[in-house]
């Protein structure tokens, strides 16, 4: 399990109290527990708070813990073992829990987290730039059938497709929110099958009066007119094959199967002229069974070996997965003459602390350093060719646009680390 932390002292604020509405409910809430056993009130009041205030504060614990008369320590147990509690700040107008379980994933999860990272921010818990969206991926949110799917607030929205997606996102950040209607967006109502039912149409199937009143009218027409009954009966053509009577029975000399053996037979016969009698089963030849039609069996031909089946141009591929070298060549690292090298300056009496940046190590900033790279304004600056040349000559594969270092140095640049949390919410690592 993941270690959930409350947020950092500065952007926690100093008190919390419930509004009016939410007081009410509170006590409504407390009230539905015996006396003495009022702290399990805790988990739907926290609910509450989250509701008034967007994410769930340091204060909003303590306070509700005073209230129910429980340690503080406890509340905080509570708070940080479940996940529906947000413990950092959130988007202010929507939080899109976007669903990853097998279901969803299944039917284009990846591709609904990718348009999230698209619109929001590319890293879950992280604001967009005005502070009204975010976005994380949760498990399963209980709408298999109608995968893949997101939750925002207490509304589920499922059926989606990456273009339904990006338009209640756009929505939302409107603040036009309440417009979109929930459940699935596709047309369709509830769970029931995309194409509409196909299965307990009518009744007839399923309630035991109407089938015995069908058997009695059936009976009844059957005595009234049994001529009309033998002529619906399709009459066999004298040039008609006839089955053998005992076609389908396998040819063996198992006792267990020998009809031969069996009682009221008048036929009795030994094992032994059974079993000479018998035809034995034909061996086994991979190559006979590789002759086989695809119409016949439905499967594959060259069954006698492993066959590697090539992998779907669609399939998703993470961009933290290594390709092998033998799949992949390693590319060349680019030239330093290149003319989208980032360009350098001497070495300034005032070195910034590039390690601030999320991605960058002693090693890494060892390595800035040799290319003139000092300063937090000289990576703020860099453009997309410039990016792209530092990230190949660091083998990075595309580390630097993930973990943005752009965004990352303009506000370590702007105003420190204070600029820092304010822009992420948490702390440079």
């Amino acid at each position: 399990m993941s270690v959930r932390r409350l947020a950092e002292a500065s952007v926690q604020p100093a008190s919390f109290a419930f509004n009016r509405a939410n007081a009410a409910a509170a006590k409504q809430w407390i009230k539905k527990y015996p006396k003495g056993r009022e702290q399990s009130a805790i988990i739907p009041l926290l609910m509450i708070a989250q509701e008034q205030e967007g994410w769930v504060t340091k204060a909003a614990i303590e306070t509700i813990s005073d209230m129910l008369g429980m340690p503080r320590i406890r509340g905080l147990e509570v708070a940080t073992f479940y996940t529906q509690y947000q413990l950092n700040p959130v988007g202010t107008r929507a939080h899109i829990q976007v669903c990853g379980t097998t279901p969803c994933m299944l039917r284009g999860s990846e591709a609904l987290m990718d348009v999230c990272r698209s619109k929001i921010h590319h890293d879950q818990f992280h604001t967009n730039d005005k502070g009204t969206l975010s976005w994380e991926e949760v498990e399963c949110l209980g709408a298999c059938v109608n995968a893949p799917m997101v939750m925002i607030f207490k509304d589920t929205f499922e059926d989606l497709t990456p273009e339904r997606l990006a338009e209640i996102i756009d929505l939302y950040g409107a603040g036009k929110g309440a417009s979109v209607p929930p459940g699935p967006q596709n047309g369709r109502t509830g769970s029931e099958p995309a194409l509409g039912l196909t299965t307990l149409k009518s009744e007839k199937a399923i309630l035991k009066s109407t089938r015995d009143r069908e058997a009695r009218e059936a009976a009844k027409a059957a005595k009234a007119a049994p001529d009309a009954i033998i002529a619906t009966v399709a009459p066999i053509a004298a040039d008609a094959p006839v089955a053998p009577s005992k076609a389908s029975k396998p040819k063996t000399d198992a006792p267990e199967t020998s009809p031969a053996l069996k009682s009221p037979s008048p036929v009795k016969v030994a094992p032994a002229v059974e079993k000479a009698a018998s035809v034995p089963a034909p061996l086994h030849s991979a190559a006979n069974a590789n002759k086989a039609d695809p119409e016949v069996e439905q499967v594959s031909k060259q069954r006698s070996g492993p066959k590697n089946k090539a992998e779907p141009a669609s399939a998703f591929k993470s961009p933290e997965v290594k390709v092998p070298a033998a799949k992949a060549a390693k590319p060349a690292k680019p030239s330093l003459e290149d003319k989208n090298r980032p360009a350098g300056i001497d070495r300034p009496a005032l070195v910034d602390d590039l390690k601030l940046i999320s991605g960058v190590g002693p090693k890494i900033e060892g390595i800035l350093h040799s290319l003139g790279i000092f300063t937090f304004a000289q990576v703020a600056s860099w453009k997309k060719a410039e990016r792209e040349w530092v990230d190949g000559y660091l083998a990075f594969h595309g580390r630097i646009d993930r973990d943005d270092w752009v965004k990352q140095a303009k506000a370590l640049a702007k105003g420190g680390v204070a600029e820092y949390i304010r822009v992420f919410g948490k702390k440079p690592v």
